[in-house]
C-alpha cells in the first residue's frame, strides 16, 4: 500500500508539472496574431496523416529515416507496456495484462523487446553520427553550448529506459522462470545466482527506475527540441495549404491603401488602423508562426538546403527558428512575472539581424525541406516588412527600386512620359 501510495503521488505530482508546462507553451502560442487555420479541414488530415504520422518527409534522407523511424515505432509501441505499468502501479499488481492475454502475453514482452534493442541501437547510430561522424548540418553557429548537449542528452535518456526495461524483464525472469524473451533471455544468466528476495529487490529498482526516467523525461521533453514529439501533429495540421511560392497579402496594408485612394471609401466594421506593420517582436507573429518555432526540431535539413546558406550567406532558416523560440520564452517569462502588457525594450530583431533577413530569396527551399511543415520564409518576410515600412532600413538597391515606384509609378529612373521613348527609334 505505501508503494501504491507513493506511485500515485510521484505521477500525480509529475502530471501537474506536464501540465503546467503545457499550458505554458499554449499561453505563450497565444501571444501571437489570430490566424485561421481552420479551412479544408479533410485536406489538413490528410497532411497530418502523411507528413506527422507516416513521416513521409523524412524519407528523403534515407539512412537518418531508416533509424529515426525505429525510435519513433518504438516510442509508440512500447507505450504499451508502460500503460501496463501505470496500471501496476495503482493497483498494487504486477504484470496485470499476463492473466488476460495467456501465451500471447510473452510474445508481445519479446515484440516489445526487440523494438527497445532497435531502439537502443538507433540512438546509438545517431550518437555516432553527431559526435564522431560529424555530419555538416549538425554544425553551425547556433548549433553550440545547449543545442548540442540537448540533443545527447535526450538520446542518452532513451537508451538507458530501454536498457531498464530489457534489465527489469531479465531479473524477472531469473525471478519467476516464466518467460523465454529475445533479448533479456541473453542478459539473465547474470542474474542466474541471485537469490530470490535480491532478484525481487533488483525487478523492483528497474520497475521505478524506468517509470521515473518516463515521469523525468516527460517533464524534460518541454524544454528541449524534443518537443516536436508532440508539437509535430497540429504543426503539420495547422500546415499552409497555399502554394509554397504564394506570399500572403497584408490586408492592413490593402485596406489603408483603399481608403486613401477613395475618400467616400467607409473602413469596414470593427476595422481599427494598425499600430505598426511587419514583425518587431514575437508578438506580431501569427500564432502559428510561434507553433513553428516550438515544433522546429534542430535537425538542419532546412539550412542544408538554402541556397544563401550554401554559397556562404549569414542566413541559416534553423537560426531564424531557433531566435524566435529563444525570443519567445523570454519574453514569456517576462510577461509572467510582470503582465502580458510589459515589455522589455528588446526585439526579434535584436538576435536576427538584418543581413540574415535580406540575405533569404523566397525560395522556400527551406519550407520544402522540413519534415514537420515549419515555414521560416513567413517570419523573414514578416521581419523584412517592419525593416521597410516601420524603419525605412531596406538595402540601397531596394531602396533605389521603392523611391522610383513612389515618384514614377514603375522600378525605373525615368518618368512615366518617358516609358514609350525607346520606340522611337
Amino acid at each position: 500500500m505505501i508503494s501504491q501510495i507513493a506511485f500515485i503521488i510521484i505521477t500525480a505530482i509529475a502530471t501537474v508539472l506536464c501540465a503546467r508546462s503545457a499550458a505554458r507553451i499554449k499561453r505563450y502560442i497565444n501571444l501571437g496574431k489570430d490566424e485561421n487555420r481552420s479551412d479544408n479541414p479533410s485536406l489538413r488530415w490528410k497532411t497530418m496523416a502523411l507528413v506527422a504520422l507516416g513521416q513521409s518527409k523524412m524519407t528523403k534522407r534515407p539512412l537518418a529515416a531508416f533509424f529515426h523511424i525505429l525510435i519513433y515505432v518504438g516510442f509508440v509501441l512500447i507505450n504499451i507496456e508502460v500503460l501496463e505499468i501505470l496500471i501496476d502501479g495503482i493497483t498494487g499488481k504486477h504484470r496485470i495484462f499476463e492473466p488476460f492475454l495467456g501465451d500471447f502475453y510473452g510474445v508481445a514482452i519479446g515484440f516489445f523487446e526487440i523494438l527497445s534493442f532497435l531502439v537502443i541501437a538507433a540512438c546509438v547510430a545517431f550518437l555516432i553520427r553527431r559526435n564522431i561522424g560529424k555530419v555538416k548540418r549538425f554544425s553551425g553557429t547556433e548549433m553550440k553550448g545547449w543545442p548540442v548537449l540537448d540533443a545527447n542528452y535526450i538520446l542518452v535518456i532513451e537508451i538507458v529506459l530501454m536498457m531498464a526495461l530489457l534489465m527489469m524483464n531479465a531479473a524477472d525472469a531469473a525471478f519467476q522462470g516464466k518467460y523465454s524473451m529475445p533479448i533479456s533471455s541473453i542478459m539473465a544468466p547474470l542474474f542466474s545466482d541471485m537469490d530470490q528476495h535480491n532478484a525481487h529487490i533488483l525487478v523492483e529498482v528497474c520497475w521505478w527506475f524506468h517509470w521515473l526516467g518516463i515521469l523525468f523525461f516527460a517533464n524534460y521533453v518541454p524544454y528541449s527540441k524534443h518537443l516536436h514529439i508532440f508539437m509535430a501533429f497540429p504543426n503539420v495540421y495547422f500546415s499552409n495549404l497555399n502554394p509554397k511560392g504564394q506570399i500572403a497579402n497584408m490586408d492592413s496594408v490593402t485596406t489603408e491603401v483603399k481608403l486613401m485612394l477613395d475618400p467616400n471609401a467607409v473602413p469596414p466594421e470593427g476595422y481599427t488602423a494598425p499600430e505598426g506593420f511587419g514583425a518587431k517582436d514575437v508578438n506580431d507573429l501569427t500564432w502559428k508562426n510561434l507553433m513553428d518555432a516550438y515544433s522546429c526540431t534542430e535537425c538542419g535539413r532546412c539550412t542544408s538546403a538554402c541556397p544563401a546558406n550554401i554559397t556562404g550567406k549569414l542566413l541559416s532558416p534553423r537560426k531564424v527558428m531557433m531566435d524566435t523560440r529563444d525570443r519567445l520564452e523570454e519574453i514569456g517569462k517576462l510577461k509572467d512575472v510582470n503582465g502580458v502588457d510589459y515589455t522589455d525594450g528588446k526585439t526579434l530583431h535584436d538576435r536576427t539581424s538584418a543581413e540574415e533577413l535580406w540575405a533569404c530569396t523566397t525560395c522556400n527551399a527551406c519550407a520544402e525541406a522540413c519534415p514537420v511543415n515549419i515555414s521560416p520564409v513567413d517570419i523573414i518576410m514578416q521581419m523584412r516588412q517592419y525593416l521597410v515600412m516601420e524603419q525605412s532600413a531596406s538595402p540601397s538597391e531596394l531602396n533605389g527600386m521603392l523611391s522610383n515606384l513612389e515618384n514614377n509609378g514603375a522600378p525605373w529612373q525615368f518618368s512615366p512620359s518617358d516609358r514609350g521613348n525607346w520606340v522611337q527609334e
